[in-house]
């Protein structure tokens, strides 16, 4: 089954906490802190698999996780680092978030290996936090969350040459020819049903990689047919290789059939339409008339692209076009379809603004405090429910503004304040 589109959820490891101990030894009254950090979580890594053609993996697991730092411990030791997570892709593969539409990575090479988000941090052992006056603190930090996100996974072919056409007008018989793609063949319309990719090789050194899409018609751009299904396949080509029925055996003429179809890769995208294309006049052995050719020819060269009269089926004409299509490639350097976005500013986006503090009373004289500052001091330490723990965090809150955003609130004398869980009472 090819799938060339899915939406998952990918989340770095957390980072572990750092641990808030002292040193317990025979003989020793006053040991001091001896807190380790906690290891750093493991980072999501994409690498672009060239054994990998498809999506499939993912239509059944939606979530996908990195390993979580350990915490720290006593005697000063570190937390196991978690273990990075390894997503393996096909190559083309273009990963993006689906809030905003960003692109965030494009696996367009070979072995292409790139990491979309670093695991959390780890939290540093009470032992960072001695000072010549704060002999034995009860405070660690806390290990940093692992980003997460929602993404889509959209699979673009890399392929040097594209295939387009009408349905019926010799596309899979062409390819089948030309390489070993073995693309199904048949005498009504839509007999490709995905895209198909075959390899050409002229002689030693000198290849280059089809790609035979679905058969578009009039409307393609709007999901009229197959074809704009896979539109996008052909994105990253170098040149095109339009294929039209030279001989109209489905009642259309050349001339529309050939409008026509540039007409929809237009519509789709400019950067299709722009592309250097060459005319394939498929079927020149049924041709009565001569002149129909060279009015065809006339029209596709006052466009500026090639033609070559070829018959797929008598094998006549091919080997032409093939060795113009290599001369062509070489000349026409890889195109980014896309600039990447910066990860960490799209999760900034994402996160949006939160006001420093936010103070909402529940119900008369009792107040609940949450915020920016609060969330950003609860990601860096670990606060116990041990008195002198929580009397380290309120202080911290303190420094940072919490006594006024409390008094512009209105709180008072004897008020009831919760704040990260602690309820404690207000006392000017």
């Amino acid at each position: 089954m090819f799938i060339d589109e899915v939406i998952v959820t990918i989340k770095a490891g957390n980072g572990g906490d750092g641990a808030s101990t002292f040193r317990r030894e025979k003989c020793i009254q006053f040991g001091g802190p001896d807190g380790g950090d906690g290891g750093n979580g493991g980072d999501v890594i994409f690498i672009a698999d060239p054994n990998i053609n498809t999506l499939i993996d993912f239509k059944y697991k939606k979530l996908f996780t990195a390993q979580n730092g350990a915490n720290g411990a006593k005697k000063q030791m570190h937390g196991k680092t978690g273990e990075n997570l390894i997503i393996r892709v096909p190559v083309g593969t273009q990963v993006r978030d689906t809030q905003t539409g960003k692109l965030l990575l494009d696996l367009d090479e070979v072995h292409a290996e790139r990491i979309l988000f670093k695991g959390g941090r780890g939290g540093d052992g009470n032992v960072h936090f001695k000072t010549a006056t704060r002999k034995a603190p009860k405070i660690a930090g806390k290990g940093k969350e692992g980003a997460e996100l929602t993404v889509k996974l959209e699979l673009k072919l890399i392929a040097d040459v594209a295939l387009v056409g009408y349905p019926s007008v010799g596309k899979s018989s062409f390819i089948n020819k030309v390489s070993a793609a073995n693309s199904k063949v048949g005498s009504y319309h839509f007999t490709t049903l995905e895209p198909k990719l075959g390899v050409v090789r002229l002689e030693e050194g000198k290849s280059f990689v089809i790609a035979d899409i679905p058969g578009l018609i009039e409307g393609a751009h709007e999901g009229v047919g197959l074809g704009h299904k896979f539109l996008k396949h052909i994105e990253r080509c170098k040149m095109i290789y339009h294929i039209v029925d030279i001989a109209s055996l489905d009642g259309r003429t050349p001339i529309e059939d050939y409008n026509k179809i540039n007409t929809e890769l237009s519509k789709f995208s400019e950067k299709l339409a722009n592309k250097q294309q060459i005319i394939l006049a498929n079927k020149m052995d049924l041709l009565w008339d001569e002149e129909i050719y060279e009015d065809f020819k006339k029209h596709v060269e006052a466009d500026g692209n090639l033609v070559f009269p070829m018959s797929v089926i008598l094998n006549e004409g091919i080997k032409e076009v093939l060795y113009k299509s290599w001369d062509i490639i070489q000349s026409v350097k890889k195109e980014t379809l896309e600039v990447e976005h910066d990860i960490k500013a799209v999760l900034k986006e994402i996160k949006g603004h939160v006001e420093d503090y936010i103070i909402v009373e529940n119900e008369e004289g009792v107040f609940e405090i949450s915020g920016r500052i609060v969330d950003s001091v609860l990601a860096k330490y670990v606060v116990t429910l041990e008195e002198e723990s929580i009397i380290d965090f309120l202080h911290m809150m303190k420094s940072l503004g919490l006594e006024e955003a409390m008094v512009e609130a209105g709180i008072e004398d004897g008020d009831t304040v919760k704040i990260a869980g602690v309820e404690f009472e207000y006392l000017d």
